[in-house]
């Protein structure tokens, strides 16, 4: 796969390329945004450090979002969830803190790469999901709530469809990187990943523009339902 690393190419354990080249990747680097937007065209999937000398990561992020489909994941530097909240909601596929383990990284790299890759829907999965006025269509991965067009990332899709689908269940965050973040060991769960759920949960209730569609059950997990009207 063709990998575009934007930004800071190392980590606390050394530079990754030389490891993701040796699984395989062919790996582009680029240290600024200006060159990113030059390059992001020949990439199957970016790599981008949100913290760039000349333009801001969230800036390129958007731009590239709105030139094209290709899978990002982005890094910040604070390792807040503010931080990694905005980075989902300017387009970014996933978000990792720095530093960040290789491992995590490759299994990043697997899981965004196996949900964005084209597959035909089963046919019982192309439906519209209506809960008051929150509207799903499976099929062209649309969202309206009150009629108004909800953008959502590949992701952001994935976690609401999940949840819609078993509105009426409470469903864990260890579910949910289950079957959503494709993760194969539950048993492992910890403060990451329940990072990961939490923060793209509030990036899609910011978008939803009401926080009771998702709806937490505290020591349980969440599940959708209406919203105010």
């Amino acid at each position: 796969m063709d990998i575009l690393m934007v930004g800071s190419t190392a980590d606390g354990s050394g530079s990754p390329v030389v490891r993701l080249e040796r699984l395989g990747h062919e790996v582009t680097c680029v240290s600024t945004g200006a060159a990113a937007m030059e390059a992001h065209q020949h990439a199957e999937l970016i790599l981008l450090d949100l913290d760039l000398p000349d333009i801001d990561g969230l800036e390129v992020c958007r731009r590239i979002r709105a030139l094209a489909r290709t899978p990002v994941i982005a890094f910040t530097d604070s390792g807040t969830e503010l931080d990694r909240v905005l980075g989902l909601r300017a387009g970014a596929d996933d978000c990792l803190d720095k530093p960040y383990e290789f491992r995590e990284l490759a299994a990043r790299i697997d899981a965004v790469t196996r949900r964005t890759r084209p597959r035909e829907p089963a046919r019982e999965s192309l439906t519209v999901l209506s809960i008051g006025a929150l509207h799903i269509d499976a099929a062209s991965r649309e969202v309206r709530v009150r009629g108004r067009h909800v953008d959502l990332t590949r992701k952001e899709f994935d976690l609401l469809y999940y949840l819609a689908r078993h509105s009426e269940k409470v469903v864990s965050r260890q579910r949910l990187m289950t079957e959503i973040w494709e993760d194969p060991r539950p048993q492992e769960f910890g403060p990451r990943a329940s990072r990961t759920v939490d923060t793209h949960v509030s990036s899609l209730r910011s978008k939803l523009g009401d926080s009771n569609w998702i709806r937490t059950v505290r020591g349980v997990g969440f599940r959708v339902g209406p919203g105010c009207s």
